[in-house]
């Protein structure tokens, strides 16, 4: 194959720009008129449909029909994981170079339709231009940075050389592995597990949100036009009940790349380490799971340039990435002044249909979500002072008011528990040490950001604040591939750096040679 460019981030597109502004328009008339499709099942090399159905709902406007889409039975799950074991023997042994041609045919894909991705975002998540667009790059950016990885652990640095003999280290793929990617980040972080078990040689069955199973079908049908064997991947859309427990508990099923809740992600780590009658190996369990990320504000920062990230950090997509900054701490000096600057431009966002460009934030993801955020603010007037919000806002989706609640002891729920939501919890903090002291008083360790002027606390937030992915000056999302990689400690998940360049080895495996020269 032909040597391929350094790897470079996908440029965000400016919709100030009018060509850009009218083609996303464009893109969203264009998905608008294909809303409420039917899709069908993929495994085992065909199509199906089942009379079973799930549909998939516009939460900007609830009573839209999205995609309407087969849901795979017991039985199906099962003739998934055996066939696609079946074809790990040839899929495997289908040269790298193979395997990465396809995978840059993918990006390629994605890139020309990219604002057509975006507008299934929009409709399906609720994302706005700016979240959806962001998305779309992330996306692309797993494909071609993870193709490039591969091609470096094919070609691995040179072992010791023993007298005597020729020593090599190869890379081997794992088997059958179980994609279970979030409704939050539904195509980007779909793509980068997905793509990084079928670039290492694993077959991948991908079992999408029942939240967004339409990004996901619209996912399979690029994997299939790129170049992919039909029966390398497969898509089953279905409840985690029906079909979920039984993919992450065959004994073909090799590992399970999992992005979620807390909750389901100690269940899958349960499931999966029960051996099962025939099963020959260990299952990995490569997780990304919660947060409930904290930014530290020093009395020694730039306190209008912390209120900014702190507004962007918690309301970005209205709260809902595992990244969001859920609890800021606050040095006692710069406490009132933070809030007051606060206040006005958290009450200066806007809320409507995320389609529409001039607001700020959209919907939350469905009505059980937003019941749920609405139930912690409740409790969270109780165990702090509301500051702005704290109610659902105007319209038919499902929203609500970007809500700051201040006076919030470490013991509250509302500091301790992940909301998902635009809810943000503001505490004071004695000094620095305590702020640290705060920050770290969670079961959680998935992002944080400190601001501070100070190089010596910046050195100690360095060695104490205990998060995989930690900012200094700036905001604590918008991680990006290649430059930040993404994951967690502690019950934020496996740590598994998505986007960095270990990765791939999670879903390798390795293997020493050595020969004896004669």
């Amino acid at each position: 194959m032909k040597d391929l460019p350094p790897f470079h981030n996908e440029a965000l597109a400016d919709f100030t720009k009018p060509a850009n502004r009218s083609a996303m328009e464009q893109a969203l008339a264009k998905v608008k008129a294909e809303l409420g499709r039917t899709y069908q099942l993929h495994f085992a090399g065909k199509n199906v449909e089942t009379p079973q159905k799930l549909q998939s709902y516009n939460p900007s406007h609830p009573a839209e029909v999205v995609g309407i889409h087969s849901k795979a039975t017991a039985e199906m799950a099962r003739e998934a994981v055996e066939d696609s074991f079946a074809f790990f023997s040839q899929w495997s042994r289908t040269p790298v170079e193979r395997r990465v041609e396809l995978a840059v045919q993918c990006a390629d894909l994605i890139r020309r339709r990219k604002f057509e991705f975006e507008a299934w975002l929009v409709y399906e998540s609720g994302k706005s231009w700016r979240e959806a667009d962001a998305d779309v790059c992330e996306a692309i950016d797993f494909i071609e940075y993870y193709l490039r990885q591969m091609l470096r652990w094919n070609s691995p640095e040179a072992l010791v050389q023993m007298p005597g003999e020729e020593n090599q280290l190869v890379y081997l793929p794992l088997g059958v592995g179980i994609v279970i990617p979030p409704w939050n980040f539904p195509l980007a972080i779909m793509a980068g597990m997905a793509m990084a078990a079928l670039v290492s040689g694993n077959t991948a069955i991908i079992k999408p949100s029942s939240d967004t199973p339409t990004i996901a079908a619209k996912f399979a049908e690029v994997l299939l036009e790129a170049g992919f064997p039909p029966r390398s991947f497969s898509l089953l859309v279905g409840s985690g009940a029906e079909i979920g427990d039984l993919l992450v508990m065959h004994p073909k099923t090799r590992f399970i790349s999992f992005t979620g809740s807390r909750e389901t992600g100690l269940r899958i780590n349960e499931l999966a380490a029960k051996p099962q009658k025939g099963q020959i190996w260990i299952r990995r369990v490569v997780a990304e799971m919660g947060g409930k990320d904290a930014i530290v504000i020093d009395d020694e920062s730039d306190v209008d340039s912390a209120v900014k990230g702190v507004v962007a950090s918690a309301f970005g997509f209205q709260g809902q990435k595992c990244s969001a900054c859920s609890r800021v701490i606050v040095h006692e000096k710069v406490y009132d002044e933070f809030l007051e600057k606060l206040k006005p431009q958290v009450e200066a966002l806007t809320i409507g249909p995320a389609e529409d460009p001039q607001f700020d934030m959209g919907p939350v993801i469905n009505d059980g979500a937003r019941k749920s955020i609405l139930n912690y603010i409740e409790i969270g007037k109780q165990e702090g002072r509301l500051i702005t919000g704290g109610a659902t806002a105007d319209g038919e989706g499902f929203y609500i008011q970007p809500t700051v609640i201040a006076d919030v002891p470490s013991t509250a729920r509302i500091f301790q528990e992940e909301i998902f939501g635009p809810v943000l919890a503001v505490s004071k903090a004695r000094d620095f040490d305590h702020a640290l002291q705060l920050a770290n008083d969670t079961e959680f360790g998935l992002t944080g950001a400190v601001y501070t002027d100070n190089i010596y606390k910046i050195e100690k937030a360095c060695e104490e604040f205990h998060v995989g992915n930690l900012y200094i000056n700036r905001k604590c999302t918008g991680a990006m591939v290649g430059a930040h990689p993404f994951g967690g400690f502690n019950m934020s998940g496996t740590d598994s750096k998505a986007g960095g360049p270990d990765y791939l080895l999670q879903f390798l495996q390795a293997k020493s040679i050595a020969e004896k020269i004669k």
